[in-house]
Order: C-alpha cells, then structure tokens, then sequence
C-alpha cells in the first residue's frame, strides 16, 4: 500500500484533511476512516485507516524519539507541554466545536473539557520539575557499609496510549502529559470515532516544539491493528481508558509491560436522611446525565434514606424534566445523543429489560434516533443488567435504604469500584462511609463525577489498575534505577 506523506491541508472545496501522524509527519493512506457527527450521521471528514506496516514504522521511529526525549533537559519538556497548553488555550472555541461536532458533548460541556485539557496540560508542566528521587542510608544495613546510595527516575522509553470518545482531547492530555513532562516517546491511538481532537493536538505539541520523533497518532480500528500495538515488545507502558472485555484482551496479549487501565463503572450514590437536599438533587442530575451519562464516574445507581425518598424524588424527578435534549452546538442544549445507534439500542434494550423484569419507569425511556432521554428507574431487580453492568448512557436507578451499612453493602456489592459519594451532614458518617466504601474514590457532599485532573484516578476490582492524575502517572511512566557509590578508601 502507498503511503503519502504531505502536511494536514485544505483541498479545492475549502475542507480541512486530515491525516495521521507517525513521527511527526502527516500521512495519508488511499483507505479512509469516516468520522460522523453521532447527532445526525452527516459525515464531518475522514482520516486514514492504518495497517500494521504504520505500527511497524511509528515504533521504529518512536525508539529514536525515546532517546532523544531521555536526553532532553527537564526545562526543556516543562517548556513544551506550558507552551501547547497556552496554544490550545488560545484556541479554546476551535477545538470545543471539534469536540462537539465528532463526540456526544454539547458546546457548553466542550469548553469545560477544553479548559480541563489547558489545566491538565498545565499540571503536566509543573509535575516535570517534580520527578525526584531520595537518598537510601546504606550504612542503616546491620554490616555498616560505607557506600552512598540514591535512587532516581528515568523515563521508561516508549508509551502506547488508547483512548476513548467521550473525553476526547482531555482524556489526550491525561495521558500525553505526564509521558512527555517524564521524558518518553508517545504512540496514540484515538478511537476512530472521535480522532479529530487528538490530530489536532498533536499539531499544538508540533508546533510547541515537540521533537518529531517523539509522537505518532495513528488512526485506526482496533480489529486491524490492536494486535500489532499491544503485542509489540517495545513500548514498555500501555494506558487505556475503555471497556473492561477490551482491558481484558489486553492484559492477555501485552506480555511483560506496566498496563495502566481505566475501565469503568457502576458509580453509587447515597444520600442519608440528614443530607442538604437543594445540594445532593442538582448535584445528582448533574452527574447522571453529564454528556449522556457516556461518563465512566456519572450516578448509576442511587441509593436514598427512606425518611427522604419520596422528597428527593420529587425534586429529581422535577429537574431532570427540565433538561433540554437536541442539537450540540445549541447553546441552550443539556445534553446531546449517544456516539452510536448501536451504543443507543444497547441502552434502550437495557431500560426494556429492567422493565419487563419490574422496574418502574419514572422518566425518561423515550428515543429518537441516537438520542435517549434523561431516565430514572425504581424497583428493579438486581440481577438486570442497568444494576450490574456499567450503562454509560443517561439512566438512574434508584432504590431505598434503611441504614447507612445496608446502603453501604448495596454499593459495594458490583464488580465495579471507580468513584461512590455520600450526602450527609454528620461528620462521623462520611469518615465512617469512607472507609468503608470499596472504591477508587468517595465523594463527600458531591457527585460521583466530581474530578480535578491532577488528583489520583482510578479504581477497584474491574474498573482498573494504577492511577491516573499527572504526578501518578508519572510514576508508572518512569523505572526507579538505583545508584551505589563504595567510598571506602
């Protein structure tokens, strides 16, 4: 297959093409990939649909970048990744409609990500400066020795990164940050169903005086060339962010590599009898149907005092009918489609199931095209699939509770572990309930969607191992080496 190598341009109509990037060079390929706006299927453009030869080659070059980043002063990385954020922080309205047009975010929800992306870029500069080691007293040892021992950090040499379509240029930056602030040489694949935001990024970093070598984003299905990226024995981290059979198939496949992986959820939120109300239910919609509720840490499930059901209900239930579902770039719009007809039959077919099996529809259930209305189930039968799969769609499931360790038994009783929260206004209660809920995080008097980009990120049991956040990524990035000095004379 030809390969033609020519800068992202604007052809005779005026369109913008977009083409991969494998070393710091923009490649075409004769077989396209077509990117849909998910609202309407109208096509927005297409990128190239690479094969493993394109793996071959950005591995290749990615060992040259690998050692090129490892000798680049820690000034010198901190100084690109600032300087990309200020260039995407320049461009904040650009990027955001990209992010609206391939994704399921509305405009509104776009910006947020996008100045989330300027912050997690800025983050990953800072973290740079912070990569240190510490000195180990050898002479602690019972022999006494007389040596001087310290360890510190070194880059790793190559990370793949795979991520996902509903955070597509945050969840970028999540993961192309700390590889650079830590001196490694990145391979990206975006999902094919929203690589816009991510070609454009790699642009900024380019221009931000990334050294070419040390970046490739290849465009591509998984079907075709996943194999050929996580087998491969050269990148020596692979971050994913996505679906649990996927992590699954990875960790089968990477053979002896750090896999960091973000799988998912089945986020639980409870809220005790003397919680703030007019706080927990707009902090609850809000976090059930955040771009579609296509959000790993949006409220699955909802578990209420009894003493304060039927009031939270009524209240929720009120506000969520309120939520405006239509066109993306509307500026008035709550909440746009989901990324697929398949994605949005999934969840139809799941909302039907908790139905047919008795669960109550108290709102929602409606579907035009890809879109799903904002939905709120009760009385459904634990074994349904809204209960113990994760439904990444806008649906709630609620249920009563009498104690605080009954609720507490029911949100750790899932396969999942990403984020849990509770409202409440005793002390003791939110300490107690952290400890003993069995996630990644709790939230205390806030949704499950609650996130600063530079705090740890991850999960228990199947949502997935290590974390994110910058500085801890940084530290599955980097291998401690150890360093021994004998003094003696």
């Amino acid at each position: 297959m030809i390969i033609v190598i020519i800068e992202n341009c604007v052809n005779k109509k005026g369109e913008i093409i977009m083409k991969m990037l494998i070393g710091g060079k923009w490649v075409d390929k004769p077989e396209k990939i077509e990117v849909l706006n998910p609202q309407d299927d109208k096509l927005i453009d297409t990128v190239p649909s690479a094969d493993v030869s394109d793996v071959e080659k950005a591995y290749t070059i990615a060992e040259k970048g690998a050692e090129i980043m490892r000798k680049l002063a820690t000034y010198d990385r901190y100084l690109i990744l600032k300087k990309t954020a200020e260039l995407l922080d320049s461009r904040i309205e650009d990027f955001s409609r990209t992010i609206a047009l391939e994704g399921v975010k509305t405009i509104n929800e776009a910006r947020k990500e996008t100045a989330r992306a300027v912050n997690t870029l800025t983050y990953a500069a800072e973290e740079a400066k912070r990569i240190e080691g510490e000195i180990v007293h050898i002479d602690a040892d019972y022999r006494r020795e007389n040596r001087f021992g310290y360890w510190l950090r070194e880059p790793v040499g190559i990370v793949l990164a795979i991520t996902p379509y509903n955070d597509p240029l945050n969840m970028v930056t999540h993961k192309s940050g700390p590889a650079i602030a830590a001196g490694n040489a990145l391979v990206l694949k975006p999902t094919y169903l929203t690589p816009l935001s991510a070609l454009k990024l790699g642009e900024l970093f380019l221009e931000a005086g990334l050294p070419e070598q040390a970046l490739s984003i290849i465009t591509g299905k998984s079907s075709k060339i996943g194999d050929a990226l996580v087998t491969d024995p050269r990148p020596r981290v692979i971050t994913f962010t996505g679906g649990v059979e996927a992590g699954k198939d990875i960790i089968k496949k990477a053979g002896l590599k750090k896999v960091m992986m973000e799988l998912g959820s089945s986020s639980a939120v409870i809220v005790m009898n003397d919680a703030d109300l007019e706080l927990a239910v707009p902090s609850v919609v809000s976090g059930s149907f955040w771009a579609a509720g296509q959000d790993c840490i949006g409220v699955q499930r909802l578990y209420l005092h009894k003493k304060i059901y039927d009031k939270f209900m009524q209240d929720f239930i009120t506000q969520t009918e309120k939520y405006k579902v239509g066109d993306k770039l509307n500026e008035t719009t709550d909440m746009g489609p989901m990324i697929t007809k398949e994605e949005c039959d999934r969840v139809e077919n799941w909302v039907n199931e908790a139905v047919q099996l008795g669960g109550t529809l108290l709102i929602g259930g409606k579907r035009e095209g890809n879109f799903y209305w904002p939905t709120i189930l009760e009385k459904v039968p634990k074994q349904a699939k809204v209960v113990t799969e994760e439904i990444f769609g806008p649906v709630v499931v609620v249920f009563p509770f009498d104690t605080l360790n009954e609720a507490i038994e029911e949100a750790n009783d899932s396969q999942y572990g990403l984020h849990s929260a509770i409202f409440t206004s005793n002390l003791n209660t939110a300490h107690y309930a952290a400890k003993e809920l069995k996630f990644g995080g709790v939230m205390i008097n806030d949704s499950t969607d609650f996130r600063v980009d530079y705090m740890p990120f991850g999960g228990y049991k199947y949502s997935g191992l290590y974390r994110e956040g910058l500085k801890f990524a940084i530290d599955v990035m980097t291998e401690i080496k150890m360093v021994v000095i004998n003094i003696s004379k």
